[in-house]
């Protein structure tokens, strides 16, 4: 029943079903010895209990491993020893600091790993594990809000979301994630949580539950998309499910949820056989989306519902990409006209 495009060569045929195991990934820091690290334990434990979301915590435990593994490496074993001059030359490491391809971190890398070790003493301190909080009058970077540089036009868009080849199970199932990806530029961990039953058919809505800020949110979804996510639930999914318990709407190649950067590597796929040379993969369709509606009078309040954020200013960057109406205005408005 795999009819695979092999002329494309987008698709690879699972050689067998088996019990999905999530691959286990090598801790890079040893630093169960050192005493920060158990401090590390109860402060996870805590954000957890607080009600944190799992990313939240994830993200807190990888920048505090690397942190403590800095550390560990300057025979630095307790929080007490811990100062401000220490943290500031922690910071500077991470403006020196060269990835294996040879560039810096970029500013919002580097206040994403020091903002948890920010929350990390302040928890410290309140619980008096400490006597002060060393990094209270630590000054992160500036992040600046760019404006987005790879917006995919509607014509590459389009080119894209021709590739699948919707006469085999796993081409109906790409066509229905790339079409919704498009259709409400939702981020690409909301996709892969979404439920068989969030997507309501009669409504023509999609419940996006737990988001960014574990908000949930209701979208409406176009017709093309809910016919491509009807078609691969009815004839797809039953063909990929192992279990008859699983709940996730978009299945793997093994009947699995989809983890990690799968969905990232699905996309990027596709844009590199679309002969698309622009950085990004799921997000670049919620980018498209933004200033695709934008372009065509969508307001800029309904376009901060549909991507989820709480800050207008957040919303607004798109407004400096969106230059369809501003030409248009332009065009009939400037007195600036070429004599013919």
């Amino acid at each position: 029943m795999y009819n695979a495009d092999k002329r494309r060569g987008l698709y690879h045929k699972p050689k067998a079903r088996a019990k999905f195991e999530p691959p286990k990934q090598k801790d890079p820091y040893d630093i169960d010895h050192n005493e920060i690290t158990a401090y590390l334990n109860r402060f996870l434990e805590w954000s957890e209990i607080s009600g944190l979301s799992p990313q939240t915590i994830n993200s807190r435990n990888r920048s505090l491993r690397r942190f403590i593994g800095w550390c560990d490496d300057r025979s630095l074993a307790h929080p007490t020893v811990i100062t401000k001059p220490i943290l500031e030359r922690y910071q500077k490491h991470l403006f020196e600091y060269r990835q294996r391809n040879g560039q810096p971190l970029s500013y919002r890398t580097q206040t994403s790993l020091l903002s948890p070790i920010k929350a990390f003493f302040k928890w410290l301190s309140r619980e008096n594990h400490i006597p002060f909080n060393p990094a209270s009058e630590l000054d992160l970077p500036k992040v600046r809000r760019g404006i987005p540089r790879n917006i995919l036009s509607v014509e590459e868009v389009n080119r894209v979301l021709a590739l699948p080849d919707i006469h085999c199970p796993y081409g109906l199932r790409d066509k229905a994630i790339l079409e919704l990806l498009y259709s409400s530029g939702i981020r690409r961990m909301e996709l892969a949580n979404l439920d068989v039953y969030d997507v309501d058919k009669g409504r023509e809505t999609l419940l996006v539950r737990q988001g960014k800020g574990k908000k949930d949110r209701m979208l409406p979804l176009g017709e093309r998309a809910l016919y491509w996510i009807e078609k691969y639930r009815l004839e797809s999914r039953p063909l990929m499910l192992n279990d008859p318990h699983e709940h996730h709407l978009f299945l793997a190649d093994y009947g699995e949820p989809f983890i990690n950067n799968r969905l990232s590597a699905l996309v990027k796929r596709y844009l590199y056989h679309a002969k698309i040379e622009k950085t990004g993969s799921c997000h670049l369709f919620r980018h498209a989306m933004a200033t695709h509606m934008l372009d065509n009078g969508a307001d800029i309040r309904f376009i901060q519902a549909m991507l989820g954020h709480s800050d207008l200013s957040t919303t607004e960057i798109y407004t400096q990409v969106s230059v369809e109406k501003l030409r248009e205005i332009h065009a009939a408005t400037h007195p600036a006209k070429l004599d013919k």
